[in-house]
């Protein structure tokens, strides 16, 4: 496992050094993979392990009970979003009704929107009691570290965090966010288990992760603990002023409705949040066998090259329910044309999970943890949009990017009435909104 890490990580840097742009791939000419957070901790000062409290047990328990999300947000804003729509949909005290589907309409699809990350303690518990299971398609985001770096008491954006193991092997980088937070993961396997803690600008720790107890009661998993350390640098950071967009679209025979959606919706999404500073990329695939496997663009300004690139997909192939996901991720986070000094962000609209078992121990998934890996070192937020007919699995996927990645996890829900049903995520509390609300907020969070 320590070997196979190390080999991932090369995989997922080097290629960004020398590579930039993707094209379409064929099914048939597919090449070679490429080679509200705690207080933090004292400066310096390595924590104890994270205890989580007896209660929150129960409250994993509680959310796989059948229960009803808010929607009293949604109704609101469906009435004053969509033309015509407020008196027939909003009616029975705030009761949201299914609107008549109107195919002219962009805003018909509803979503959820939750992060781990700020939430941390209900997903420990969540994996201690075994209710959810990692790591999933080789992606192990429990094994955290968090860090924050500041300058005179204010937050230092985008500057390079490392985690590096023995014998300096680099385990994960990542950038800071807006608000100086960056987050880290070592591998469940690694025996060592003595880790390098590196920012730019800042002193570096060294620390222990102690090995899980062997002794746990069946069906009792322990966490393991969450280090948190705060740094003070001694430069500023710097803050962006340029933003690159990205929408990955699963285009396979199950996907109407979302291609629908986004089709018509794209316009009115650029037109809020797009000015001079914003670049958008979108990318498409399927699965092998189908008319193409990948079919990725570059970035542009020109919102209507966007939408011409958009109006010409149609769904179709699939068929089983894997879908080309790894070879997607690998195309647009390991060879797409980032550039260096940008607020970076991804939305990935999928149904289905990459090919594999995901539990299956000794099964190569390099290339896929490579790409999130890639995500992360240059600050990609990658934010998972799960829609209808989506399997558990497919929910821990994407719950597992965006928790390396330090992003939200979007799904959308039954409330629109459009599409077959969607997967209740084992999550808390949550609003029902207008996925273009969610998708629009996410995009301005990640330009500040």
């Amino acid at each position: 496992m320590t070997r196979k890490w190390k080999a991932v990580f090369l995989a997922a840097v080097c290629p960004m050094i020398l590579l930039n742009g993707c094209g379409e791939k064929s099914s048939s000419e597919i090449p070679p993979a490429f080679g509200s957070s705690a207080a933090p901790a004292e400066t310096g000062s390595v924590p104890s392990a994270s205890s989580v409290p007896d209660s929150g047990a129960a409250a994993a328990e509680d959310v796989l009970a059948e229960r009803k999300p808010k929607t009293d947000a949604f109704a609101s804003t469906f009435a004053l979003t969509v033309d015509g729509a407020s008196d027939a949909n909003t009616q029975n005290h705030g009761q949201v009704i299914a609107p008549e589907r109107d195919d002219s309409q962009p805003f018909v699809l509803t979503a959820g929107e939750w992060n781990d990350l700020d939430n941390w303690g209900f997903f420990l518990n969540l994996c201690k009691t075994g209710t959810v299971k990692f790591p999933v398609y080789g992606l192990e985001p429990a094994n955290r570290v968090s860090v924050t770096l500041t300058h005179d008491g204010e937050p230092v954006p985008n500057q390079t965090v490392q985690l590096h193991g023995t014998d300096m092997q680099l385990w994960w980088e990542t950038k800071t966010d807006r608000n100086g937070r960056a987050y880290l993961f070592y591998p469940t396997e690694d025996e060592a288990r003595r880790y390098l803690l590196t920012a730019a600008g800042a002193s570096t720790v060294e620390f222990e992760i102690p090995a899980a107890p062997a002794d746990a009661a069946e069906g009792q998993g322990t966490a393991l603990p969450q280090p948190e350390y705060e740094f003070e640098c001694n430069t500023a950071g710097q803050k962006y002023d340029r933003t690159e967009v990205m929408f990955i679209l699963d285009t396979t025979g199950s996907m109407g409705d979302e291609i629908s959606y986004l089709q018509k919706d794209f316009a009115s999404i650029a037109g809020e949040v797009g000015d001079e500073n914003m670049r958008f990329s979108v990318n498409f695939y399927r699965d092998e066998g189908d008319e193409y496997v990948t079919k990725c663009n570059p970035f542009t300004s020109d919102v209507q090259e966007v939408q011409r690139l958009l109006n010409a997909e149609y769904a179709d192939g699939g068929g089983d329910t894997p879908e080309a996901v790894t070879e997607i991720l690998s195309e647009t986070m390991k060879r797409g044309d980032w550039s260096q000094d940008t607020n970076k962000i991804a939305f990935l609209i999928f149904d289905a999970p990459p090919h594999g078992n995901p539990y299956d121990a000794d099964a190569d998934y390099s290339e896929l943890i490579s790409s999130v890996i890639a995500a992360a070192a240059q600050g990609v937020h990658l934010v998972p949009v799960v829609a209808s007919n989506a399997e558990r699995e497919t929910e821990l996927f994407g719950r597992a990017c965006a928790i390396m990645t330090n992003s939200n996890y979007v799904f959308l829900t039954d409330d629109s009435g459009v599409g077959d049903s969607h997967l209740e995520p084992i999550i808390g509390d949550y609003d029902v909104e207008l996925l273009h609300d969610i998708i629009v907020r996410n995009i301005r969070a990640a330009a500040q």
